[in-house]
């Protein structure tokens, strides 16, 4: 099986033909200036303590996730949306990757901004059978520290593609969370935690296997 960095490479690869030089140039710039800022680093991370949160799932309905964690260990996926290529490849590699990690005895949770509708169509599209989170206004990944605000340059090209993050988030606020993989045991503890502000690098759903046959 290809692995999911081989598959974000051959896109990169792909994407240098489609979208001009200026536009990769500019998104490139703001990558890094969000890196530069340190956006992130103030997130939660291995050996903290993931607090308790309720959300509805793409039906509709409130899930808890202290719920989850009294049955099982919880892979918590946090993505952008699924107008992200980079979130698509990610959540298809964990469709790949869902029977190894629930025999591993771990339950896998996607959690983005986007309405419950638009998280819908992202389980459909990605054909994954978990629950998957509306954070409406980010309000629990603000509460983890992964929030930023796209920055002003962005914003023309992302209509340019035909992305309308206020339509998918139900609101105007422009703010996104970084990308983040958390393992949570079921006491609350995170395991490991993968947050990366370059939101082309995701964790391979090989490693989160991994992390969970070491618990």
């Amino acid at each position: 099986m290809q692995s999911l960095k081989s598959n974000i490479d051959e896109y990169k690869a792909a994407m240098k033909d489609k979208v001009p030089a200026e536009v990769r140039e500019i998104m490139a710039r703001c990558t890094a200036d969000l890196m530069s800022a340190g956006v992130g680093k103030h997130a939660l991370k291995t050996g903290d303590v993931m607090p308790d949160f309720k959300l509805p799932n793409q039906r509709g309905k409130v899930k808890r996730l202290y719920d989850y964690l009294a049955v099982s260990p919880v892979v918590l996926n946090i993505y952008r949306g699924g107008w992200c290529p980079y979130c698509n490849m990610e959540m298809k590699a964990l469709h790949d990757a869902l029977l190894q990690i629930e025999a591993s005895g771990a339950r896998l949770v996607g959690m983005a901004p986007e309405t419950p509708d638009k998280a819908a169509t992202t389980a459909e599209q990605n054909d994954l059978a978990i629950d998957i989170l509306s954070d409406s206004g980010n309000r629990v990944a603000e509460k983890l520290g992964l929030v930023f605000e796209l920055p002003e340059a962005l914003r023309p090209i992302y209509q340019k593609f035909g992305i309308d993050l206020p339509a998918y988030n139900g609101d105007s606020s422009f703010k996104l969370p970084v990308p983040a993989t958390y393992i949570i045991g079921m006491d609350g503890k995170i395991i490991f935690g993968f947050v990366n502000a370059d939101y082309t690098q995701r964790l391979e759903p090989s490693e989160i296997i991994g992390k969970l046959a070491e618990i």
